[in-house]
């Protein structure tokens, strides 16, 4: 019985590089507080949660939610880096635990503090499912920041 209740224990057992260790830390993009990493796989794979804030309604900062973070790689290590894309359900998955969630909230809440110091930090819960995902419609881009119709110089080409 002893022996059996032995290799119960032993085959139940997961090497700690096969499981995640759900550790999370600030990782910054651009500035400080606007990336998240999430190590949700083993060895040290995870997630990259670019944080963002909405500020469109006057005197109020929240999160603004971007369900596609980049893939986590060293996550463990003394360098995490990420690259490409992670999928949206490891964002689902990662997001749904609470100790992510409140992970979150602190660096939104400084990342708001330093972009939009005067106005109030409204908490918005990000979304668990695909059905909750919202289509933001990000800033339009200023007439310095568009490239010109190739088609338009062309044909301004053609008229010299």
């Amino acid at each position: 019985m002893a022996a059996l209740a032995g290799a119960l224990l032993a085959g139940g057992c997961v090497p700690a590089h096969r499981s995640a260790s759900w550790k999370s830390f600030p990782l910054q993009r651009q500035q400080p507080h606007d990336g998240l990493a999430v190590v949700s796989q083993p060895d040290g794979y995870g997630l990259h949660i670019w944080l963002e804030t909405d500020t469109r309604r006057k005197g109020y900062c929240r999160p603004r939610w971007l369900p596609d973070p980049a893939r986590l790689f060293n996550g463990n290590g003394s360098h995490p880096f990420s690259s490409g894309l992670a999928s949206r359900e490891e964002f689902f998955a990662a997001v749904a635990r609470r100790d992510v969630r409140r992970a979150l909230r602190k660096e939104l809440e400084a990342l708001c503090l330093s972009r939009a110091p005067r106005s109030t930090w409204e908490w918005i819960e990000p979304p668990l499912n695909p059905s909750q995902v919202k289509v933001e419609k990000l800033p339009m881009l200023e007439e310095k920041d568009l490239l010109t119709d190739p088609e338009t110089i062309r044909e301004q080409e053609d008229q010299l």
